[in-house]
């Protein structure tokens, strides 16, 4: 039985809430995953062997990352930063290695981060005979051919996943993405933010959009991975329409956590199997998993974790719509929304851009970008269009915060790549498609040669 007082709805709301801060200390968090492969047969690595991954997060440690383990397993890395917060190195179902970074104040300092983590991977792969790739969709494997990492949530997940949709499995497997983490100072800038971006992620989605091809073909798909997420699980994904709704805030998004069924509860370091069951139950002791029991404050913080929509709100807010990709893409992610986010007249100038669009544009928007990527259209205008303001929105927005680089340079010119992607009307996924109906002859193998990091 529980030693411990019931959770209170206020405690729940307050978990969110407490994560206001005033603008002076807001930071900004990066977050990508990446493809590992066997150099020699482009395989992805098991979690055991010599070159496998438990043999990187083990060669990793020299760089000063402290090892994470879960039941015997070796299955994450933290390292504090001179600051004193924490990244760390984690596993996705697959062996994607992710690496959730610090939060930081400026762009400048997420790339700089972001390019010691990847030379110290490139390191240690080398060695291992491992490469590594940022794409949104596994070029190459089925699911049957991708290793699965021994950690507990991760089998539950696998066994409840086919319950909710015909493309979850894939989503554990065979994606990969890039996540920028904001700050809000209060509910009304919460909800302004969470509202703006949340109606915008699919125009994120198609300037990032680098997933096309499957199994070593192309798939009719920009942006596969995000199309996955179409077909994952209703209940925890998608385009929330009470966000846009008027009185939405914490306690709304509360409510939408507490209607959505649970995957797992953790129990002295075990990972119990709650699927598909309530954790308004779990607040009255009536959880089937563990009954008579309570839940915890971690209880409900390991349960935010398993709520997927496009935007995902936590003590900040997380964007989610972007797939993997280069270096240069995992700095572009948090500069788009910085820029966006963190200065006030952009912000309001980015909400003009969809602020009439209805529920229906938004669901329709997030499944055309998936195959149209630039060329969809939304209220009479395209995705290239809105995209090419977009992005010249969060230049002026980065401009304005006027954050510098040793005195010389501030944060727009991480934006380079996005504007030139807008400006063309081409998405990466395209690019690909090109070099792959012309220089690479129809062999998908070529981009773990030319796009390893």
């Amino acid at each position: 039985m529980a030693d411990h007082a019931p959770l209170t709805f206020d405690q729940l709301v307050a978990s969110m809430s407490d994560g206001a801060k005033p603008k002076a200390q807001w930071r900004i968090g990066a977050e990508h995953e990446k493809f590992g492969f066997d150099k020699s047969t482009l395989r992805r690595p098991g979690y055991e062997g010599p070159n496998g991954i438990h043999a990187m997060l083990t060669g990793l440690q020299r760089f000063g990352w402290a090892p994470v383990e879960e039941g015997g397993h070796l299955i994450a890395l933290e390292r504090k930063n001179a600051e004193g917060f924490t990244a760390s190195i984690s596993l996705e179902p697959g062996g994607q290695f992710e690496l959730s970074g610090a939060p930081l104040q400026t762009i400048h300092d997420i790339c700089s981060e972001t390019g010691q983590h990847l030379m110290e991977v490139k390191m240690v792969a080398d060695e291992l005979n491992l490469g590594f790739l940022g794409a949104g969709f596994d070029p190459m494997w089925t699911r049957e051919d991708v290793p699965v990492m021994p950690k507990g949530r991760y089998d539950i997940m696998r066994s409840y996943m086919p319950k909710k949709g015909s493309l979850g499995l894939d989503m554990m497997l065979r994606t990969c993405t890039i996540q920028a983490n904001l700050d809000f100072e209060s509910e009304a800038d919460m909800v302004a933010k969470f509202r703006t971006s949340l109606a915008l992620q699919p125009i994120a989605t198609a300037l990032f959009a680098c997933s096309p091809f499957t199994e070593g073909r192309p798939n009719g798909f920009l942006s596969a991975r995000a199309n996955v997420w179409t077909d994952t699980d209703p209940d925890r994904t998608g385009m929330l329409a009470f966000v846009f709704e008027d009185g939405f805030g914490f306690e709304t998004y509360a409510n939408y956590a507490l209607d959505t069924p649970m995957y797992f509860a953790k129990r002295d370091g075990r990972y119990i199997d709650a699927s598909g069951q309530s954790f308004r139950a779990f607040m009255k002791g009536e959880l089937p998993a563990l009954p008579g029991e309570l839940p915890t404050m971690k209880d409900w913080a390991d349960h935010l974790t398993t709520l997927f929509p496009e935007v995902r709100l936590k003590q900040y807010l997380e964007m989610r719509g972007s797939d993997g990709g280069p270096w240069s893409r995992i700095c572009a992610l948090p500069a788009l929304w910085g820029g966006i986010f963190y200065d006030s007249p952009s912000l309001a100038a980015a909400w003009d851009l969809c602020k009439d669009w209805d529920i229906a544009d938004h669901e329709r928007l997030r499944r055309d970008v998936t195959k149209l990527g630039l060329r969809a259209e939304v209220a009479g205008r395209t995705v290239r269009d809105i995209a090419v303001d977009m992005v010249a929105i969060a230049r002026q927005g980065l401009k304005n915060r006027g954050r510098m680089s040793g005195g010389m340079v501030d944060e727009r010119g991480f934006l380079s790549e996005l504007e030139d992607i807008a400006d063309s009307g081409v998405t990466p996924a395209e690019r690909l498609l090109d070099l792959y109906h012309g220089d690479w002859n129809h062999d998908v193998t070529r981009i773990y040669r030319d796009f390893a990091y």
